[in-house]
């Protein structure tokens, strides 16, 4: 399938699933998180859900981030160049929907890219080779790609890992881990 097939099919697997089975496979992925080996950084950037896409409801990763007292990163969208900003998540941030319903700060503290230490990636789809499937803007691989090297990116799916992508362009920024309900993979990129 090439990537325009794979997004069709995944937005639609989403849209299948009733509130209940997003809360619950949420969670689970929650849990999931926990065991991995990234507790002991300070900086984690993490998407806010789009409801209205049947995103990973990552409230539950958020609850996880600030019972473990962690400096969270959040980011606002520039759909006029590709771009993110990033703000820290505090208790005085204002939240709102943009016109495509992506829940973002209205303003904050500026983090540079080079501060964040993980990053939980939203994505669509993965490969076995750690390849994503977003919406196809390239916003998170600009980001990624403005990132450290050490870097820890973590793809967030309801769904397991496709065969590998046939379509991997030299922009792709690959996963080093992807969590899924029921397994983590770990990728060697």
């Amino acid at each position: 399938m090439n990537k325009n097939e794979l997004r069709k099919k995944y937005n639609d697997l989403r849209q299948n699933l009733s509130e209940t089975q997003v809360e619950d496979l949420s969670i689970d992925i929650a849990n999931q998180l926990l065991q991995l080996p990234i507790w002991n950084k300070v900086y984690y950037h993490t998407f806010l859900s789009i409801s209205e896409k049947k995103e990973i409801d990552t409230s539950f990763l958020l609850s996880i981030l600030q019972g473990k007292d962690k400096e969270v990163v959040i980011s606002k969208s520039n759909f006029d160049d590709g771009s993110l900003t990033h703000f820290l998540l505090t208790e005085n941030t204002r939240i709102k929907k943009n016109k495509w319903n992506i829940p973002e700060p209205v303003d904050g503290l500026e983090v540079p890219e080079t501060k964040i230490d993980v990053v939980f990636v939203p994505l669509l789809a993965f490969d076995t080779n750690g390849q994503r499937l977003g919406y196809g803007k390239g916003f998170y691989d600009i980001f990624l790609s403005k990132c450290k090297p050490e870097t820890i990116k973590i793809g967030l799916s309801f769904f397991e890992a496709e065969p590998v992508f046939e379509e991997v362009f030299e922009t792709d920024i690959a996963l080093n881990y992807c969590v899924t309900p029921s397994k983590t993979y770990h990728f060697k990129n």
